[in-house]
C-alpha cells in the first residue's frame, strides 16, 4: 500500500512538472512521454483541444519515441459524440478504452491511421467546460489496467492546465501577428496625414491619377509600370488609400530583394518542421495582407515556382503554407509594379504568359521625369519641405537664382527618385544658405548666345521660364498689387490661361512655387 502511495506521489509529480513545463505543448509532451512509458504501456501521447462552435476535435500535439511535434488535424464529430463531450456530468472525467471500438477514439482513430489499440483519455474541463483531451495509446488490446486508470486519473488536473496555458499563448502568438497588421495600417495612416503625397495629380500626372481614381474602388489587379524612380509605390499608396480596403493593412514586398530559397516562405508563411530551421509556424506576408492590398514591386523578379502559387492565389483566392496541406483562404488585392517589359519576358520564357494576362488586368503607365517637366517645380518645393522635416530644419532654404531653370534642362534618367536625392544633397551641402546645384556635374547648363539668351529653348519655353521666374518672384501670387498679372502687364484671366495652356501650376492646384533668391 505505501508502494503505491508512493509510486502515485512520483507519477503525479513527474507527469505535473513535465507537462506544465513548456509552453510549447509538443516540447511538454516529448518530456511526459519519457517518464510515462516506463510506468505503463505507450506508443503516443496526444493532446487535443475541442472546438464546439465547428464542433470538431482537433490534435494540437502528439509525441512518440521519436520526438514531440504540433499537428493541425481536424476529426469533424458527429452529433451524439458532440453531445457526449459538452454534457461532462453524465460521463466520467477519465476512462479506459481497450479497444477502438468507442465512437471518439475510433474516430480520432481513422483519421490518425491507427491500428488496434488501447487509451487511456483524460477529459479536460476548464471552468466547467469541456476544453479537450490528453490521452496514452499503447499498441494492441487490453493493455491497460485499473492500476493505469488510477494513476492517469491523478493528472487531470495538470493537463487541464496544460491545455489552457497552451490555447492561450498560441492565441497571444496569433494578436501579435495582428498587431504587427494594425502597425502597418497605423503607419499607412500617418503617411496619409505627414508622408509621400501624389506631386503632380493635376499637371504631369493628370492622365495617370484618373485611371487610379477609376480602378481604385475595384477589386481588380493593377500593373504599374514605369521606369525606376518614377514614383511606382505612391501610386500604388494611392489605389489602397482610395480603394474600400484602405482600413486593411498595406503590405509592401520587393520581389527582387528576396532571396530565392525564402521566397517562398516570405509570401506564403510555413508550418513547424517545412524545412531545417522552421522551429515554429509562421504566417506569410499573404495572410498578413487579408482584407487589404499586397504591393509586389518588381514583380518580374519572382522565380518560376513563385509564379505558380501567386497564379493560384489570383484564380482560387487561396494557398497553402510551405509543409502544409490545408488550403488558406484569402481576400487580398495584388497591386504590383515592374519597370521590366513584361510582355518581352513573357516571349523569352521568363514569366509566365497566363500569371501577365492575371496581373494585367488594369494597366498604369507612368511617364518619366522628363516628360512631366512642368512638375519639378511642384516636385522640388516638396521634397525642400520634405527633406527640411526630416532633417530638424526649421527655416526652408531658397533657390540659387537660376537653378529651376538648370533643373528644367536636365533629362533626370532616375526620375524622381534623383531628383529628391539631389535636394537632399543641395540642402546638406547649402548649410543653410541657397541652394546651389552647381556641384551636380552631370547637370546639363543651359547653352547661352552671346546676347544671353537661351539660343536652344523654342518661343513657349522662354515665356514658361519668364513667368515661372516672376511668379517665384511673387511667391505664387497672380492677382492683386504686385501679382504676377500686374508684373507681367497682363489681364488676370489671360495670364491663368496662358499659364495653363504652358503646363504651369497655379491656385489650389499646386504648393507654393519655389523661391529663387
Amino acid at each position: 500500500m505505501i508502494n503505491q502511495v508512493d509510486m502515485a506521489n512520483e507519477f503525479f509529480r513527474e507527469v505535473s512538472i513535465r507537462i506544465c513545463g513548456s509552453l510549447e505543448i509538443h516540447k511538454a509532451l516529448w518530456m511526459c512521454f519519457q517518464y510515462v512509458r516506463k510506468v505503463m504501456p505507450l506508443d503516443e501521447l496526444l493532446m487535443t483541444c475541442y472546438d464546439q462552435r465547428l464542433g470538431t476535435m482537433e490534435i494540437v500535439a502528439v509525441a512518440d519515441e521519436h520526438a514531440g511535434k504540433t499537428s493541425s488535424d481536424y476529426a469533424p464529430l458527429s452529433p451524439p459524440s458532440r453531445k457526449e463531450l459538452e454534457d461532462h456530468l453524465l460521463y466520467p472525467r477519465v476512462r479506459k478504452v481497450n479497444s477502438l471500438d468507442d465512437p471518439i477514439c475510433k474516430h480520432v482513430g481513422i483519421q490518425r491511421g491507427w491500428e488496434e489499440s488501447s487509451v487511456l483519455v483524460n477529459r479536460l474541463l476548464l471552468e466547467d467546460k469541456y476544453i479537450g483531451a490528453f490521452g496514452a495509446r499503447a499498441i494492441g488490446k487490453d493493455r491497460y489496467t485499473e492500476e493505469h486508470l488510477r494513476l492517469w486519473t491523478l493528472i487531470n488536473e495538470p493537463a487541464a492546465i496544460a491545455l489552457a496555458n497552451f490555447l492561450q499563448y498560441r492565441e497571444i502568438s496569433k494578436l501579435k501577428d495582428i498587431l504587427a497588421d494594425e502597425k502597418s495600417y497605423l503607419e499607412s495612416e500617418l503617411r496619409k496625414s505627414f508622408g509621400d503625397k501624389v506631386v503632380g495629380s493635376d499637371f504631369g500626372l493628370k492622365q495617370t491619377m484618373q485611371k487610379v481614381r477609376m480602378v481604385a474602388p475595384l477589386p481588380s489587379p493593377v500593373l504599374i509600370s514605369g521606369e525606376t524612380g518614377t514614383g511606382k509605390e505612391i501610386i500604388a499608396n494611392a489605389i489602397h488609400d482610395l480603394s474600400k480596403r484602405s482600413d486593411g493593412p498595406l503590405i509592401k514586398v520587393n520581389c527582387g530583394a528576396i532571396p530565392e530559397t525564402l521566397i517562398d516562405s516570405v509570401l506564403f508563411g510555413h508550418e513547424k518542421g517545412a524545412f531545417t530551421g522552421a522551429s515554429d509556424q509562421k504566417r506569410g506576408l499573404f495572410e498578413r495582407a487579408d482584407g487589404g492590398t499586397i504591393f509586389l514591386d518588381e514583380v518580374s523578379e519572382l522565380p518560376p515556382a513563385v509564379q505558380v502559387r501567386l497564379l493560384r492565389v489570383l484564380q482560387e483566392k487561396e494557398f497553402e503554407r510551405v509543409g502544409g496541406s490545408s488550403p488558406i483562404k484569402i481576400d487580398v488585392r495584388i497591386v504590383s509594379a515592374t519597370n521590366r517589359d513584361l510582355q518581352y519576358l513573357v516571349e523569352q520564357k521568363k514569366f509566365r504568359e497566363d500569371l501577365y494576362f492575371r496581373l494585367i488586368v488594369f494597366p498604369i503607365l507612368l511617364p518619366p521625369l522628363r516628360e512631366r517637366k512642368s512638375d519639378i517645380p511642384a516636385l522640388i518645393n516638396h521634397f525642400i519641405q520634405k527633406k527640411c522635416r526630416e532633417m530638424g530644419l526649421r527655416t526652408l532654404p531658397c533657390l540659387g537664382v537660376g537653378m529651376i531653370d538648370q533643373l528644367m534642362a536636365y533629362e533626370w534618367p532616375g526620375n524622381v527618385r534623383e531628383l529628391e536625392n539631389a535636394v537632399e544633397r543641395a540642402i546638406i551641402i547649402s548649410n543653410g544658405k541657397e541652394l546651389i546645384f552647381s556641384e551636380m556635374a552631370r547637370l546639363k547648363q543651359p547653352v547661352l548666345s552671346e546676347a544671353g539668351i537661351d539660343d536652344v529653348l523654342d518661343l513657349a519655353e522662354m515665356e514658361a521660364r519668364h513667368i515661372r521666374r516672376v511668379l517665384a518672384k511673387t511667391k505664387g501670387r497672380i492677382n492683386g498689387p504686385e501679382g504676377a498679372a500686374e508684373l507681367l502687364r497682363m489681364n488676370t484671366g489671360t495670364l491663368r490661361h496662358r499659364m495653363k495652356k504652358l503646363g504651369i501650376p497655379f491656385g489650389r492646384n499646386t504648393v507654393r512655387f519655389p523661391e529663387i533668391c
